[in-house]
């Protein structure tokens, strides 16, 4: 199968269960920035399950399809290709991250970054730390706030591998940025490690709080005993 019969297959699953009324509500809750066919997550993954099974032969295969779902303007589209890419995110290396960082700048919104972000980490996490670093160390000064944002989150879930130096380097950086998803991505990646070593991150936010938003401290901390 190729990347256009794919998207084609993906199209003719979906757009039969469009729901108006549903639309509107999920057009609405992200401030009618964008078309919607109206389907619930389960609704959406349960309509393309014969294709998750479909392997890739190649990063480009994988990215054309991705960029094709993507080119649609039903929301649902973007969600499909960025399950799509997380199964099979083996596939991807560091030379393909420019194509992720070009579907980020697409309509962006943070479902779709948060979406992507997840799907760098994986690949990130595959390579020596100092080639991930070189990457994120440039999208972390990126002049879109939304690669700046998924900079922030890429080390999400890494638990016991997570370079805390480097996520605090890229907190104290963004610091006094005003955005609310920035402020609010610095706060996530500080609370998801406070999951795996709630005093470094404890200890840290008493240290530094004065340095970030109340925003950010009151996310970092939900998760911890004393704040």
């Amino acid at each position: 199968m190729n990347p256009q019969d794919y998207a084609l297959i993906v199209e003719k699953a979906l757009r039969p269960l469009a729901d108006a009324s549903r639309a509107e509500s999920m057009k609405a809750y992200l401030r009618g920035k964008f078309d919607f066919l109206g389907l619930s997550s389960p609704v959406r993954r349960e309509a393309v399950k014969p294709l998750a099974g479909h392997k890739w032969l190649s990063a480009g295969e994988l990215l054309q399809a991705a960029q094709l779902l993507w080119n649609q303007p039903q929301r649902e589209f973007c969600y499909t290709a960025v399950d799509m890419l997380r199964r099979q995110y083996k596939l991807l290396s560091l030379r393909d991250l420019a194509a992720i960082e070009a579907l980020m700048l697409e309509r962006p919104w943070w479902e779709t970054v948060d979406g992507l972000a997840m799907v760098i980490s994986k690949v990130l996490k595959r390579h020596a730390p100092t080639d991930s670093a070189a990457w994120m160390d440039a999208w972390v000064s990126h002049h879109s706030f939304w690669v700046r944002r998924a900079a922030m989150l890429h080390q999400l879930g890494w638990r016991g591998q997570t370079d805390f130096g480097l996520l605090c380097i890229y907190a104290e950086q963004l610091a006094d940025e005003q955005e609310f998803f920035i402020r609010k991505a610095i706060g996530w990646a500080l609370r998801d490690y406070a999951k795996w070593a709630p005093k470094v991150v404890q200890e840290y936010l008493q240290n530094n709080r004065v340095r970030f938003s109340g925003l950010t401290v009151r996310e970092a901390s939900k998760h911890l005993t004393n704040r």
